[in-house]
């Protein structure tokens, strides 16, 4: 296992996703973020069963930054409860790791 998060999270469709993903970005909670629009969830909130369009954000972080980067998610995001799914990153290209390492350093 390495020391990188692959962080799935669903966001508004459009600018308040992008917004999200540079926030994470600039504040060095991210190396990189995916948008991946257009994404269907289906949910039961609230006693109701929910259709919506949706963002996904595909994070990549270090693990020793999933604290933080999940506090700065429940400052921001606009969700009562954001999905914040990590996923342990159990190999990939050296370089592309150390990478997302480096390029999430607090500055």
């Amino acid at each position: 296992m390495t020391d990188v998060r692959v962080v799935l999270v669903t966001a508004p469709t459009g600018d308040p996703a992008a917004a999200l993903a540079r926030l994470l970005v600039d504040e060095r909670l991210a190396a990189c973020v995916n948008l991946v629009p257009g994404v269907r969830s289906i949910y039961r909130w609230e006693g109701q069963v929910c259709d919506d369009r949706e963002d996904l954000l595909v994070i990549k972080t270090a693990s020793d930054r999933m604290e933080a980067l999940v506090a700065r998610l429940r400052e921001v995001h606009p969700y009562a409860v954001p999905e914040v799914l990590a996923l342990a990153v159990d190999a990939g290209s050296t370089r592309y790791l150390e990478w997302v390492l480096a390029e999430t350093r607090p500055g």
